[in-house]
């Protein structure tokens, strides 16, 4: 991402759009569009944006406005994108002893979690 993001945790829809550098109903209608792009909202129904979702929406107009995809063209490119991520996460455990040892560290986490409970 070019542009360094202000050090917070929401953004509201006009500081987004011009963050993105597009307006605010383009931003609802990618909504409708991207099923991966789902901010949260505030009681008041307000939209709110977490800094993956402002990633999301740089990927998104890049995808539309530099690269010339269609909006399918985007969507798939995405999900592509997001399973290559995934994929790159499931590492492989050659040695059993770390299998093992993670499944040891996820009981005592779990019993951490009763005990502060």
């Amino acid at each position: 991402m070019a542009a360094r993001l202000p050090d917070k945790i929401y953004f509201k829809i006009g500081e987004v759009s011009e963050i993105v550098g597009v307006e605010p109903y383009v931003l609802r209608y990618w909504e409708t569009e991207f099923e991966l792009l789902k901010p949260s909202k505030a009681p008041s129904k307000h939209r709110l944006y977490k800094k993956r979702d402002i990633e999301l929406l740089l990927d998104i107009k890049r995808l539309l406005y530099t690269e010339g995809f269609t909006i399918e063209g985007a969507r798939k490119k995405l999900k592509e994108t997001k399973k290559e991520e995934k994929s790159q996460l499931k590492l492989p455990l050659a040695d059993q002893k770390y299998k093992n040892a993670l499944v040891k560290i996820k009981r005592d986490l779990k019993s951490l979690r009763k005990l502060l409970s």
